[in-house]
């Protein structure tokens, strides 16, 4: 009997047979309920924003049965790929602190100097799929599985020090909102589409995380040049059982840059493994990638001293009011040997910590305690996953567990339980004084409670303070995301209410945005409800040091180059721990008037977008040729319009001025750097004085005055037609990286 018919079928005991009851169940069970939210057993939930807790400030409790239902049927929605943090690319190294910490906590790798600790990392995008691009806008994941001697200790972070929502129980909307759309799969991999940004304006706590998400941050020039942050307020405890509030942080020794969005881009297209490829290459390259580690720490008492709570992961804790002091080094020195092996299989879980690292009452950081590890579990096919040897501790593991798939282990032991006989009362537990782990004795009062803190009620304050920290450019840019994304919002109405909480924190910013993307100005009818106040550190330009090692320079070249001027800068670069690659129009090598050169690269598979800086050396019949090549034209154009460093020599404004249609320049003084930061070389002038030149030039990464040119929108508009003018005098030297 077909399925669809069974109902129909009249039940011989005049529909009081088995029969009739399925069919009532089944009707039962199709009649609609309205629009209630249930859980998946058809109970009416009343409350899907703030986890069980005991107290408003307390931590979460295992009883919220609404809570671990959201999070396990999320946490199991995609198998085999991660839910977040699909695409990423990891690298082995170690740690090793500068100086003892006892007086902060106990924990073992922090308080010797002579350990070098062993280390995984693995830096991702949070949206897209296994399949996007690295170069969108988006979240940087940045975590770091310390293999220590006391067990894993693992730092899961991102690099960006807050996070959108306040409580774990908003997690799966969030990412259910960023994803894809369900009716078609689109967009991949961005947030510029309406169930986001329908989410961020119904979720005014999201504010402040959605001012850094349009920020220059959310585009790093490398993984190797961004920041990393715990997000999270941990607590470190010392021997005596002194605890105190910590704040884990990331800094680059490379210095913080971010490309722009026209080359972001553009780069999705020409090489969307820009991040993997970098980070891959320096390594191979014998140049580790290196951050510092910073902790801000802040006595138990004064989680509430600085104008927020401190358990509120929507906040970060200004390094002006509380300095970041760098305590240790990381260095990543090693790529994977099998990148599903070991990136792909790594298995990080923000409860996996030491003695003398515990955990706070932060509501979201509750929440990923419990939801990193039921991930895992099916992600990586069964409870047995930290078997696997990226996964594994330095130390020998013994305990109880067993069975399972995926077992590796082979337990011989009589008892599987503890207490017991049997197997001799082994393993033995170890007491806190010879190095067990004991949680911290935090007193918890209050009652159980879905209430939300009064004090996380403030969403506006540190969205302002982000703002106002901002040079001009990053304002700039921060203004041009805006428009972009919401240009890309459909429905008005959302947009207006993305507009509405805008005007909360900036009125004039507001009003800038609604009349680029069809929505109300609310900046006339909305105050700025908070005060202006400013924070330095959260300026990507700040930085004044001027490393430019691992920058990459392409030269432009054809027959008949000039090939001590190529020599020279090669030299240059070198000795600062840069490099270039020769750009022609064949591989092989290519004629130089005093030898050949060797050519990395053709027109065909090279881009501007892939590089720091450019150069065009001299050579008459060189820079004819490439004046007609439309490839190097372009090369030049996107170069300027990204505002990077362009060494020309004095033969070939011609290929400057056809690619940014400016007048020629004056060539005649060697080695002078021009204000929009294109160093013109002279006439068979003195090539070391012209690559010295060229180096200090890029120690600035960018030349936004090239920008500044330009019109609100960001286009080539004035900028491509800005004159560009030799400054007079001598680059200023800056200081370099560590």
């Amino acid at each position: 009997m077909a399925k669809s018919d069974r109902g129909s079928v009249p039940d011989a005991a005049g529909g009081k047979g088995p029969l009739a009851k399925d069919r009532d169940l089944e009707a039962a069970r199709q009649r609609p309920r309205g629009s209630f939210l249930t859980t998946d057993q058809g109970l009416r939930v009343s409350q899907t924003d703030d986890s069980l807790k005991a107290g408003p400030r307390g931590p979460s409790i295992l009883e919220d049965f609404h809570l671990r239902e959201k999070l396990t049927r999320f946490d199991h929605e995609r198998i085999p790929e991660r839910v977040v943090h699909a695409r990423g690319s990891g690298a082995h190294g170690y740690f090793q602190v500068y100086e003892s910490l006892k007086r902060w906590t106990r924990a073992g790798f922090l308080c010797d100097p002579a350990i070098k600790t062993p280390v995984f990392a693995r830096f991702s995008t949070v949206a897209g799929s296994r399949g996007s691009a690295d170069t969108v806008r988006d979240v940087r994941g940045f975590a770091v599985k310390f293999y220590t001697q006391e067990g894993n200790f693992d730092l899961v972070g991102n690099n960006m020090p807050i996070f959108f929502i306040q409580d774990g129980m908003k997690f799966p909307d969030l990412v259910h909102a960023v994803k894809p759309e369900p009716r078609d799969e689109i967009p991949q991999a961005s947030s510029a589409h309406d169930t986001f940004w329908d989410f961020v304006s119904l979720t005014p706590e999201t504010t402040h995380m959605i001012f850094w998400l349009m920020s220059d941050r959310a585009i790093p020039r490398s993984l190797r040049m961004m920041e990393g942050f715990g997000v999270h307020t941990f607590r470190l405890v010392t021997e005596d059982g002194t605890g105190r509030l910590c704040k884990f942080h990331w800094k680059p020794v490379l210095g913080l840059h971010s490309l722009v969005w026209d080359e972001a881009q553009l780069l999705t297209g020409r090489d969307p493994d820009f991040h993997r490829r970098d980070l891959w290459e320096a390594i191979e390259a014998g140049q580790p990638a290196q951050w510092e580690l910073g902790l801000q720490i802040v006595e138990e008492a004064d989680a509430l001293r600085y104008g927020f709570d401190m358990l509120d992961p929507t906040k970060l804790l200004p390094e002006e009011v509380v300095p970041v002091e760098r305590v240790g080094l990381l260095t990543l020195n090693r790529n994977p040997d099998n990148f599903f092996a070991e990136t792909e299989q790594v298995a990080f879980h923000v409860g996996n910590v030491v003695p003398g690292i515990d955990f706070t009452n932060d509501p979201l950081l509750q929440a990923r305690l419990f939801s990193y590890l039921d991930t895992q579990l099916t992600r990586l096919g069964g409870p047995n996953f930290a078997q696997l040897p990226i996964n594994r501790p330095v130390v020998s593991v013994h305990n109880h567990q067993q069975d399972g798939s995926g077992q590796h282990s082979v337990p011989t032991s009589a008892a599987q339980y503890h207490p017991n006989t049997v197997g001799g009362g082994e393993p033995r537990l170890t007491p806190p004084s010879q190095g067990g782990y004991a949680h911290y004795a935090e007193r918890v009062d209050g009652k159980k409670t879905q209430a939300r803190s009064d004090s996380f009620s403030d969403h506006f304050g540190q969205a302002r303070l982000f703002l106002d920290s901002q040079s001009e450019p990053e304002r700039a840019h921060l203004h041009r995301a805006f428009c972009f994304e919401l240009g890309k919002v459909k429905r008005p109405e959302i947009r207006q209410r993305v507009l509405d909480l805008i005007a909360k924190v900036d009125a004039g910013l507001a009003g800038e945005i609604a009349s680029e993307v069809g929505a109300k100005s609310t900046a006339t009818r909305v105050r700025h409800e908070v005060a202006s106040s400013k924070s330095p550190a959260l300026s990507i330009h700040r930085d004044p040091r001027g490393s430019i090692r691992t920058r990459r320079v392409a030269v432009l070249v054809a027959g008949g180059v000039r090939g001590a001027e190529v020599r020279a800068l090669e030299a240059a670069l070198k000795a600062e721990g840069a490099g270039l690659d020769v750009i022609a129009s064949d591989l092989g090598t290519v004629a130089a008037d005093d030898g050949p050169l060797e050519v990395a690269k053709t027109y065909r598979t090279a881009a501007s977008v892939c590089y720091d800086a450019i150069f065009v050396p001299a050579g008459a019949e060189s820079n004819a040729a490439l004046l007609g090549l439309p490839a190097a034209v372009r090369f030049v154009e996107e170069a300027y319009r990204h505002l990077k460093t362009i060494g020309i020599s004095a033969d070939a404004q011609g290929l400057l001025a056809a690619a940014v249609r400016a007048p020629p320049l004056d060539g005649k003084r060697p080695g002078a750097a021009a204000a929009a930061g294109v160093v013109i070389g002279r006439a068979h002038g003195d090539p070391k004085a012209f690559a010295e030149a060229f180096v200090d030039a890029m120690r600035l990464h960018r030349h936004f005055e090239r920008e500044d040119a330009g019109d609100a929108r960001g286009d080539a508009g004035r900028a491509a037609n800005a004159p560009v003018t030799p400054t007079s005098g001598r680059p200023v030297k800056r200081p370099r990286a560590k």
